[in-house]
């Protein structure tokens, strides 16, 4: 680099539609509103984000970078000349970047070049998931996306499971939205009646729920989750 590097700020979003000001401090929305440069998950939320954050009528003055579950390796190093004598601003689709999402590859190109990485403060579905589920949350570990395939997520759930006995450990997974409800069937026909389970859906809207039965209970009242963000949560 020919300029002093910038930096990279890890901006979050909300979980939802709700205003910005409800889960982001002020200077993280004054920060976003700083930068001219930013790497994204999709450019069309992107640009109603920073919409929503301030920069409306100014989205066209911006230089936004693509990185997805597509970019290759190779496409992320081309990256390096964005920090050339400026900040750039990364984001997710929701919550936080880098966290069950492709951003963390930038994330460590800055640190394999020295480029300084400033994380900011935003809701994380996980995190709030587990707080509010009453679960372990001093021992616990995030499975992100298990297999899709009904036998192969059965056989997972299993694993999960008896791991989570071993451990006495919360095991936390999350779902493609029109999988929910498959994957909540799954749970409550293959785990054992005494786990509990919690089910978080809609982390920090007006439609959130945010419940923990056991396995024998939720058998007795069955939920639809429906295509809405979820956190599953088990702890045998």
């Amino acid at each position: 680099m020919s300029k002093t590097p910038g930096k990279l700020y890890l901006i979050p979003t909300p979980l939802g539609e709700n205003d910005p000001a409800e889960v982001l401090p002020r200077q993280v929305l004054e920060r976003a509103c700083s930068l001219r440069c930013f790497v994204v998950e999709e450019l069309r939320t992107a640009r109603r984000f920073l919409s929503r954050y301030g920069l409306k009528g100014h989205i066209e003055e911006l230089d936004l970078h693509v990185l997805n579950e597509h970019t290759a390796p190779a496409e992320v190093e081309a990256m390096l000349p964005l920090f050339d004598g400026q900040d750039v601003g990364l984001l997710s689709e929701a919550g936080l970047p880098a966290v069950a999402d492709p951003g963390a590859a930038l994330v460590a190109l800055c640190h394999r070049h020295g480029i300084e990485v400033v994380p900011m403060v935003g809701p994380s579905s996980l995190m709030l998931a587990l707080m509010a589920s009453g679960l372990n949350g001093q021992s616990f570990a995030f499975r992100g996306y298990i297999p899709a395939k009904t036998d192969e997520r059965r056989a997972a759930l299993k694993d999960l499971e008896k791991q989570s006995r071993a451990l006495n450990q919360s095991q936390i997974l999350i779902e493609t939205p029109y999988r929910n409800d498959a994957l909540f069937a799954d749970m409550l026909q293959g785990l054992s009646p005494a786990t509990r389970l919690c089910v978080a859906a809609d982390i920090t809207l007006p439609t959130q729920l945010i419940k923990t039965e056991t396995v024998a209970q939720w058998r007795k009242t069955p939920l639809t989750i429906g295509k809405r963000p979820c956190v599953f949560i088990l702890l045998a």
